[in-house]
């Protein structure tokens, strides 16, 4: 899309209608529990409390926006039937409420979406919904949604670019004020298309103005920070999708004006840091969190000088994490933490060249964890993709000087996800 320049002034998010979506999903959501958390409150010497969206009914704050936006179209404009667009969240939002308001709901997603998350999606949408398997891409599904929906003249349900879906998340921070026992001096809070920050964000600067408001981004998806930063709405050309919650190439039109207004900071997380994170929360404290719902948590790192002392909200936005990625989530986090290292590595004409590289590269406890000739016809002089575990981060430069010591050529790959995922 074209880029666009800043309009004057975000509209508001008025309070009325904020509390008026609390009315409205009374009954319908869970009022998650703000709890502190005594594990990360010790290690940054602060007061951490965890807004637990996790716990939430379809395990994520999207039903809020969801239900609440739904809800509007069945009352004023007596619509038949609704279209969405998710990969995940929130259509499985738009899922329940189809079901409990008794509209019909066509519900698109990627033809690749893993089969754990479509089956859920009709499990909370029953026989109100439809789900169709379309495109490759996100972007092909959506626009396969928005031509079906305008062919019918159907409503299309955003998944955050709508005041009302903004004022439906806009729920999650009347309940953390209404929970919170003492003042808030920090709330993270991660951020895709932008929803979630400027509904929380209005209700902050309206209730808690002195409250610091940072919203959270993967590294590889960092839109609405780019955005912010250029003063305008730009599509990313390309975005890494591993944390899918918060994968978005572009902010909200909406979205974008109110988090450039409500803010104080965007933050990027490395994907890494977050799987790190993501694994620490499910070891340590039992709670089990996807990529997206992590990003707040992993945030704290960059702030642990300026939130010693201070109280500080982590939302954590989702808990719909397949467990067959928990391998990948691995990983990513050792070699986040320099404990796995990937290398082409192109062995010489010497005899005997496997034999050096063990003895005289790899000491005795580091562990080679992949191993596979590219050429299979060339192998004393042919590249190899060499996997090492180590046991402490700087053993690997010491790898590195004994290889060129020994004249192995190599590339290192590490940071070549794209390559990586075709071989490990």
């Amino acid at each position: 899309m074209p880029s666009e320049t800043i309009a004057p002034a975000a509209p508001v998010v008025r309070l009325a209608n904020v509390e008026q979506a609390a009315r409205t999903l009374q009954g319908v959501i869970y009022e998650t529990l703000l709890q502190q958390n005594l594990g990360l409150s010790a290690a940054y010497g602060a007061s951490v409390y965890l807004k637990r969206e996790d716990l939430q009914v379809v395990r994520s704050y999207k039903i809020r926006g969801a239900y609440h936006k739904i809800s509007q179209l069945a009352e004023e404009q007596q619509v038949p039937e609704v279209v969405c667009a998710s990969a995940g969240n929130h259509a499985q939002g738009v899922a329940y409420a189809c079901q409990l308001l008794g509209l019909k709901g066509y519900i698109f997603m990627p033809a690749n979406t893993p089969a754990q998350k479509v089956s859920k999606v009709r499990l909370f949408g029953k026989e109100q919904i439809d789900v169709i398997l379309t495109g490759a891409t996100f972007d092909d599904t959506f626009q396969a949604a928005k031509l079906f929906c305008d062919e019918r003249g159907s409503a299309f349900v955003h998944p955050f670019d709508d005041l009302a879906i903004v004022e439906g998340q806009a729920t999650v921070g009347l309940e953390i004020l209404k929970a919170a026992p003492q003042a808030i001096d920090y709330v993270f809070m991660p951020i895709g298309g932008g929803g979630l920050a400027s509904g929380v964000g209005s209700v902050f600067r309206q209730l808690s103005p002195q409250t610091k408001l940072i919203g959270v981004q993967p590294l590889g998806a960092p839109s609405m920070q780019q955005a912010i930063r250029a003063g305008r709405r730009q599509a990313l050309e390309h975005i890494e999708s591993f944390v899918d919650g918060a994968a978005v190439k572009c902010p909200g039109a909406l979205t974008f004006e109110l988090c450039r207004e409500l803010l104080d900071d965007v933050v990027l997380v490395p994907e890494g840091q977050v799987c790190e994170d993501l694994l620490r929360m499910y070891n340590e404290e039992g709670i089990v969190l996807e990529p997206a719902g992590t990003l707040s948590i992993s945030a704290l790192r960059q702030f642990a000088d300026e939130i010693r002392g201070k109280t500080v909200v982590c939302v954590l936005s989702g808990s719909n994490n397949d467990i067959t990625r928990m391998e990948d989530i691995k990983e990513r986090a050792m070699r986040h933490q320099g404990l796995k290292h990937y290398f082409m590595v192109t062995f010489n004409q010497r005899p005997g060249a496997l034999r050096r590289f063990v003895n005289n590269v790899l000491h005795p406890d580091d562990d080679i964890i992949h191993f596979q000739y590219i050429k299979k016809n060339n192998k004393e002089k042919g590249p190899v993709f060499v996997g090492i575990e180590v046991k402490k981060p700087h053993e690997i430069m010491g790898i590195q000087q004994r290889m060129q010591d020994e004249g192995f050529a190599y590339e290192y790959l590490n940071e070549k996800q794209d390559f990586l995922s075709l071989l490990v």
